[in-house]
C-alpha cells in the first residue's frame, strides 16, 4: 500500500512536469506566430475630417482582404503627437508604416527613425521632404489646382475677384494645390486673388476666416478652398452675411461636399478618391513586402464635379 502511494505521487509529479513543458512549448509557438503576423501601422494627420476617415476605411478593408492587421493612430494635426505615434509603431515592430503626415518637413525625422529601424514607409495623400520612402500615393494636387483655376476663370468670363482658403501650412497638398491654382490663375490678367488666408483644412476655421474676409472685402466673385471642409465653412459664412452670387469651389469630393453641389450651395469640387488612396497604400505595401518593385509616385485619379 505504501509503495503504491509512492508510485502515485511520482506519477502525479511527472504529469505536472509534462503539462508545464507542454504549456511552455505552446507559449513559444504563440509568441512565434505573433511575431510573424503581418502588421500595418497607419498614422493619420487627423480623423476629424471625412476625407481621412474614408482613407482609413480603404486601408482597413484592403488589409482585411490581404490578411494584415492594422493599428490606426490619430495625430490630431500635431506634428509632435505624430512623432510619438510613429515611435509607438516602431516599438511594436510593424511590418510597414503608412504615413499621412501633418507637415511634410516635420515628418522627415519620423521617416528617418523608421528607416533606422528597417521599417518601410509609404506616404498617403501627402509627401515628405526627406528620408527614404518606398512610395507616395496621392492625387495630382498641382493638376487639381489648375483644374479649379480654369473652371473658375471660365465661369467668371475671365474677370473677377477671388478669395483662396489655404490648408495646413507645410503640408505638401497645401503647397501643391496652391501652386497649381495660383500659377494657372495668373494666366488670366483680369482675375485677382484679393485674399489668401489659412484655415487649416478645417470647416469651423473656414467659417471664421471667411466671415472676416467678407467684412473686409465688399466685392468677391468666387472662393477657391483647398478642401471641401473649408469650402463648406465659407458657404455658411456667405449665407450668414447674406452675400449673393459668390461661386465656391472645393477640393476632395467628400460626401458633404457632393451633397452641397447637389443642393446648389457649392459650385464644384475637385474630387479625389480617398478610399482608393488607402487601398493602393495597402496593395503597394503588400507588393513591396513580397519583394516586388513599386513606383516612387503612384497617382490616384481626380475629376471635377459640378451640378448637372
Amino acid at each position: 500500500m505504501k509503495v503504491s502511494k509512492k508510485l502515485s505521487i511520482i506519477l502525479v509529479v511527472l504529469l505536472v512536469f509534462a503539462l508545464m513543458a507542454g504549456c511552455s512549448s505552446n507559449s513559444g509557438n504563440t509568441s512565434k506566430t505573433a511575431t510573424n503576423t503581418k502588421t500595418i501601422g497607419l498614422v493619420l494627420s487627423t480623423q476629424n475630417n471625412p476625407f481621412f476617415v474614408s482613407l482609413k476605411n480603404g486601408v482597413e478593408k484592403e488589409a482585411k482582404k490581404l490578411g494584415y492587421s492594422v493599428t490606426v493612430l490619430d495625430s490630431q494635426n500635431d506634428s509632435s503627437k505624430e512623432l510619438s505615434n510613429v515611435e509607438d509603431l516602431i516599438q511594436q515592430k510593424v511590418s510597414v508604416l503608412l504615413l499621412n503626415p501633418v507637415d511634410s518637413d516635420a515628418a522627415v525625422n519620423e521617416v528617418k527613425e523608421a528607416n533606422n529601424n528597417n521599417i518601410p514607409v509609404i506616404t498617403l495623400d501627402r509627401d515628405v521632404n526627406g528620408g527614404n520612402i518606398v512610395s507616395n500615393i496621392a492625387s495630382d494636387n498641382v493638376k487639381g489646382g489648375q483644374m479649379a483655376a480654369d473652371f473658375l476663370a471660365k465661369k467668371l468670363n475671365n474677370k473677377g475677384n477671388i478669395v483662396e482658403l489655404v490648408g495646413t501650412p507645410g503640408a505638401s497638398s497645401t503647397i501643391e494645390r496652391g501652386k497649381g491654382f495660383d500659377d494657372e490663375i495668373s494666366k488670366y490678367p483680369n482675375i485677382k486673388i484679393i485674399s489668401k488666408q489659412t484655415a487649416n483644412f478645417d470647416r469651423s476655421q473656414g467659417l471664421s476666416v471667411m466671415e472676416n474676409i467678407l467684412q473686409a472685402q465688399p466685392k468677391i466673385d468666387a472662393v477657391f478652398a483647398q478642401n471641401d471642409e473649408m469650402a463648406l465653412g465659407a458657404i455658411k459664412a456667405i449665407k450668414g452675411a447674406n452675400r449673393q452670387g459668390i461661386l465656391v469651389v472645393g477640393f476632395d469630393g467628400t460626401a458633404d461636399g457632393l451633397n452641397a453641389i447637389k443642393n446648389g450651395q457649392m459650385t464644384a469640387t475637385i474630387a479625389q478618391q480617398p478610399e482608393l488612396i488607402g487601398t493602393l497604400g495597402v496593395d503597394t505595401a503588400d507588393k513591396y513586402l513580397k519583394g516586388e518593385k513599386v513606383a516612387r509616385k503612384i497617382p490616384a485619379e481626380i475629376k471635377l464635379i459640378e451640378k448637372n
